[in-house]
């Protein structure tokens, strides 16, 4: 376990936002968690959990400990007629996780590859991607309450996922986890036998342009790696932390309304009869793509990425934030909602 003092985070946040952590402890396994827990000083502290760094943005200095995730490993638990439970480290990197399972023969989270982050923020986020979000494919995750130093485990229902949503980013209630516990491992079920999710424009454009009706898993990853990194900036060279708002969902009767006064508005049709709006075309409808506030600004390639121009601070991007929400709540009446952390 290394403690360290008046760490720079620069290059632990995707933004590249210049900012430092009064006190960070780089956690590599569970044991290491529970000695800091169970010494009374660090215990009485205040801690933020950091994994990769990608769906957070920093506005000063972290006066909480930092308790950076660094624990690894990916297994196979076990393998049934109808799944494959495979386990990882919350420390390990998301992309690299989802490339493991494909290289070992257990498919199905392909759709959510090149996401940033890491794996034990992935339930925390709900992540999701091209039709498939993580609660489709989680089994369960094991916890440790960062009060008493205990370990949990969680399964889905537990974990309350939602929209880009679950139990880890709630505080409000007695059942919230927000700042109250830290993933150390996350287990997957991946279906057998694999289907390919489809039905998204650019996916169906790739089976048209390559005139494989019937794509592999393999195929699958590599077309969404490649329509992301057309669409998406890559964090090593231009910091950003993917999208920056959650795409809002509204009644048939809200989005008959916004059709009337922008037929081109771009909207999917959900489960429960709710109408899903595209938040970047509503924020590039909105004038917004390209523009910029200070060194922070909106990806010229997609209005839903807001990016750090050089030398960005957090001030400047949550100022360019509310900017892009009042233009489009007095368009169309719609309230954006952030997906990133503010610290």
């Amino acid at each position: 376990m290394l403690i360290e003092k008046n760490v720079p985070l620069q290059a632990c946040n995707s933004f590249g936002i210049v900012a430092k952590a009064h006190c960070l402890v780089r956690i590599g396994n569970q044991a290491e968690l529970q000695r800091l827990l169970a010494e009374p000083e660090s215990a009485a502290q205040a801690k933020f959990v950091l994994g990769g760094g990608s769906n957070i943005v920093l506005t000063g200095d972290v006066k909480p400990m930092v308790l950076k995730v660094e624990i690894k490993g990916r297994r196979l638990i076990s393998e049934f007629a109808k799944a494959f439970v495979v386990e990882a480290g919350a420390g390990e990197n998301w992309h690299d996780f989802v490339a493991w399972t494909l290289a070992q023969g257990y498919p199905g989270l392909e759709n959510m590859a090149l996401i940033p982050g890491t794996v034990g923020a992935a339930p925390v986020q709900n992540i999701g991607a091209y039709g498939v979000e993580l609660q489709d494919r989680f089994d369960s995750l094991d916890a440790v309450d960062l009060q008493t130093g205990k370990e949990f485990t969680l399964n889905a229902a537990q974990c309350a996922f939602g929209y880009r949503d679950s139990v880890f980013k709630h505080q409000s209630t007695s059942l919230g986890l927000a700042g109250r516990a830290l993933i150390t491992r996350v287990r997957f079920s991946l279906p057998k036998p694999w289907k390919a999710v489809l039905g998204y424009a650019d996916l169906e454009r790739k089976m048209l342009e390559s005139g494989i009706a019937q794509p592999s898993a393999q195929q699958m990853f590599q077309w969404i790696c490649d329509i992301r990194r057309a669409k998406l900036p890559d964090p090593a060279l231009i910091g950003n932390a993917g999208s920056f708002f959650k795409n809002p969902t509204v009644t048939p009767e809200q989005c008959a309304d916004i059709i009337a006064r922008d037929p081109k508005i771009v909207y999917y049709h959900l489960a429960d009869g709710s109408i899903k709006l595209a938040a970047g075309w509503l924020i590039d409808a909105c004038g917004w793509k390209g523009k910029s506030v200070g060194n922070a600004g909106v990806y010229e390639k997609q209005a839903l990425v807001l990016v750090n121009r050089g030398g960005a601070t957090g001030g400047e991007v949550m100022t360019l934030a509310k900017a892009i929400q009042t233009s489009v709540y007095e368009r169309f009446g719609i309230r954006l909602e952030p997906e990133p952390v503010v610290v």
